[in-house]
């Protein structure tokens, strides 16, 4: 069995420890006993935190709905305070169905999930964009349980630093000080982290943004700094100079417009509501967004590392009509052209493999040439900017993309080119016939 198949039993008997081994201990403790109405408000807060906790495990993250670009073109916006986002320009090879804006593919899951925030290992399940209600209300309700535990807690202990030094007979057993002593430090600890948890998830309703979009924003800052040093640009894998410019979030929509979407509904008291329905995808999927940035823009930014590295044709190889090939033989040497005529970037951990090893080669082949240290440190860092992909790169909490549950395979490598035949013709029709909405692809 998989360590992390437990985490979900681990956290119920987190609860059931903090919850109801305190109720045993603290009547049997000076200086007073609990009584029925803290009793009472306790328990109410424990099943909320039960029900909101079952919910965010159980309920489906979601599916991408079928949607095409026609249907995205005709998709109004309610309110017209903003646009709506613009049709998605990724196709999901895993899926083999288009990925909307602010999906992204779960390795766990193994699937798309609509606007993903992470797959949390204490859920096994993906925060998206119908689970994320219950998993803000379980943080909220873990945290004023865990508040509430505190204020039961704290006279005990206050009472026995107040009298630590009568004889140990008039106080309490050693079982119960080590059982005292394990839920006030598991409570603390636990409370710690969830009320960060919880922090930062109120301030991503707040503004909007997912975790992984948080990871995005970081990262398209970055860009944005390097490409300052080198005139506004960066280089690609292919050699290709991409411009980098700074470009705004597009899904801050206002503090109430962002609550409403991120809660799934504009009723407050449906927020704190441990029953509340879970939010329905809207079909097709699309989300409102600002008038900050072009229509034409999608987000994330473009990204050098995003680019696909094309190889260069080799003049020595004879053509294919002075190969004097067969007919089958020209159409089976056309089609490997074809599918050699884009070659992904290497993962990362083979980039870096492929590096170490030429480097060995080199100081192997020539030691003379590489004497001194600063020239071994020189090759030993050559290349480090390509070392630095975006796969590679980790934000400030030094975080990666799959640390959040992302398949990096599908986020890197994805791209507008790898459309079916089918959707592509899809979408010319959706194009001809007026509905589909223009996007550029200019901006690479």
């Amino acid at each position: 069995m998989e360590i992390s198949k437990l985490a979900v039993p681990l956290v119920y008997a987190l609860i059931g420890f903090l919850a109801y081994s305190s109720q045993w201990l603290l009547p049997s403790l000076e200086p007073r006993t609990i009584t029925r109405r803290e009793l009472l408000e306790f328990n109410a807060l424990l099943i909320c935190l039960l029900i909101t906790y079952t919910r965010s495990v159980f309920v489906d993250p979601g599916h991408i709905p079928p949607q095409s670009e026609k249907e995205i073109g005709e998709e109004g916006n309610p309110d017209n305070s903003a646009r709506s986002s613009p049709p998605q320009r990724k196709w999901c090879r895993k899926c083999n169905a288009p990925k909307p804006p602010r999906a992204h593919h779960c390795r766990e899951c193994k699937r798309c999930i609509p606007k993903m925030d992470h797959h949390c290992p204490w859920t096994q399940n993906c925060v998206s964009q119908p689970t994320f209600p219950h998993f803000l209300r379980f943080l909220f309700y873990a945290v004023a349980s865990m508040l509430y535990l505190t204020s039961l807690l704290w006279p005990h202990i206050s009472h026995l630093w107040t009298n630590r030094n009568l004889p140990s007979y008039l106080g309490p057993t050693m079982p119960q000080l080590a059982h005292l002593f394990l839920l006030t430090v598991g409570n603390s600890l636990t409370l710690f982290a969830l009320s960060i948890l919880l922090i930062r998830n109120i301030w991503a309703l707040v503004v909007n943004t997912t975790t992984i979009e948080g990871w995005e924003i970081e990262r398209h800052d970055t860009l944005v700094r390097r490409a300052r040093y080198f005139g506004g640009v960066l280089e690609a894998p292919n050699g290709t100079q991409v411009r980098i410019r700074k470009q705004e979030f597009p899904y801050d929509v206002g503090f109430w417009r962002n609550c409403k979407e991120g809660m799934g509904t504009g009723n407050i008291l449906a927020w704190f509501n441990p029953l509340s329905s879970t939010p329905k995808l809207p079909t097709p999927l699309t989300y409102p967004t600002n008038d900050f940035e072009s229509p034409a823009l999608t987000w994330p930014p473009p990204d050098p590392d995003r680019l696909h590295r094309y190889s260069q044709p080799d003049n020595d190889k004879p053509t294919l009509l002075e190969a004097n090939l067969s007919a089958s033989e020209t159409l089976a040497a056309f089609q490997k052209r074809q599918a050699d005529d884009i070659r992904r970037r290497k993962p990362f951990v083979q980039r870096i493999e492929e590096q170490q090893r030429r480097v060995a080669s080199i100081l192997e082949e020539d030691e003379d040439a590489f004497g001194s240290d600063a020239e071994e440190e020189y090759v030993a860092n050559k290349g480090r900017d390509e070392n630095e992909g975006e796969e590679a790169w980790r934000n400030s909490e030094g975080e990666r993309l799959r640390d959040f549950g992302v398949d990096e395979d599908v986020e890197f490598y994805d791209e507008e080119d790898d459309l079916p035949l089918s959707e592509l013709l899809a979408r010319r029709k959706a194009r001809a016939s007026g509905h589909g909405e223009q996007v550029s692809d200019g901006q690479w």
